[in-house]
């Protein structure tokens, strides 16, 4: 998990992210396909034209910035770019609920002051502990758990559980315009990957079906696990360990690791994001850069620099010296969430 992820909990939880080069075709529209379906519906036209236009130059054969089918990576942050961060990191809200729903299989965790202080809705236990509590609740609600285990648990747990605000399940507060974009950067035949802070198996457990993205194709933190044959089953059991934390200056190393090629396209919302964006500013070819901006008290939240969560400030400063796109969510968003 990231660092300041922990953090920021604390303060949050108690004041109150053409199959072939050699074969592209340039649209006769920039954002319709060949089957003539019209993408970003739900952006500005503004916005909307902005990315057109890149994705049209970009995708033209012939054109000077002309990107090659292979080298088309698009990377996205999830928590604050994808879906809903506020008021705290929804990762952590399953934790929670995990924590809960595994303990009667765990009689320890009543032996720990921290644990079952979580348990019985006591939170200023946990208040108390801090850092080392945070981090306790988190390996017990995540570790010791098999991957068929964990990712049941996550979908479940996607189905049912619901933000206070909005009534709705998480998997409804994804963000429609950025899903618009996913699915037209890969009619334009871009990759696209999330590159976030968050637990990889956790976004695993349901990025394809909210957001298009197979399982291979997420890059995220990530702790210890160990396999085996059990009852002749092969079987592979999530572990607590020194976690590869993909946050910050983690994120453009996780993208060396996963992917091996540096993204042309960037899209983040934090600071946390900025080392990802930097990287994509430093393509050989003509890369776009993006930040969602959270600029709606109305119909999400409005937060940027005095944010712990989702905080704002030196990557905005470098959008303005490098002309990266700052999406204003008030403004550059027709609809945030699809049910609005």
């Amino acid at each position: 998990m990231k660092r300041h992820f922990f953090y920021a909990l604390i303060i949050i939880s108690f004041i109150a992210c053409n199959s072939n080069e050699n074969k592209v075709e340039a649209n006769s529209d920039a954002n319709k396909t060949k089957e003539n379906k019209v993408y970003l519906a739900s952006w500005a036209e503004g916005a909307r034209s902005r990315i057109e236009t890149w994705v049209k130059e970009v995708t033209t054969a012939g054109s000077a910035g002309f990107i090659p089918v292979a080298d088309r990576i698009a990377v996205f942050d999830n928590d604050g770019t994808l879906w809903l961060e506020q008021p705290i990191y929804t990762q952590f809200l399953f934790a929670i609920d995990n924590l809960k729903a595994i303990a009667p299989l765990h009689p320890e965790f009543q032996k720990d002051p921290v644990l079952k202080g979580v348990i019985d809705g006591d939170m200023e236990v946990l208040k108390k502990a801090g850092v080392p509590g945070l981090l306790k609740v988190i390996n017990a609600s995540h570790n010791e758990q098999t991957e068929e285990a964990f990712n049941n648990a996550v979908k479940k747990w996607m189905e049912t559980a619901k933000d206070k605000k909005f009534g709705k399940t998480y998997k409804e507060l994804i963000y429609l315009p950025m899903v618009e974009l996913l699915e037209y950067l890969r009619a334009n035949d871009f990759k696209t990957f999330i590159v976030s802070g968050g637990g990889a198996d956790f976004m695993r457990a349901f990025a394809e079906e909210v957001y298009g993205v197979p399982p291979y194709q997420v890059i995220g933190s990530y702790g210890d696990a160990k396999y085996e044959m059990i009852e002749g089953k092969p079987v592979v059991t999530k572990k607590s360990g020194a976690p590869f934390v993909d946050d910050k200056a983690g994120k453009p190393v996780g993208i060396h690791r996963f992917i091996g090629k540096v993204p042309v396209f960037c899209a983040g919302n934090s600071d946390g994001d900025q080392a990802m964006l930097e990287y994509t500013n430093g393509s050989k070819y003509k890369s776009f850069c993006m930040i969602v901006h959270h600029t709606d008290s109305v119909r999400e939240y409005q937060y940027d620099s005095p944010s712990p969560i989702g905080h704002l400030e030196s990557a905005l400063t470098a959008a303005k010296e490098k002309n990266w796109m700052v999406v204003d969510m008030k403004n550059d968003f027709k609809k945030i969430f699809a049910f609005q």
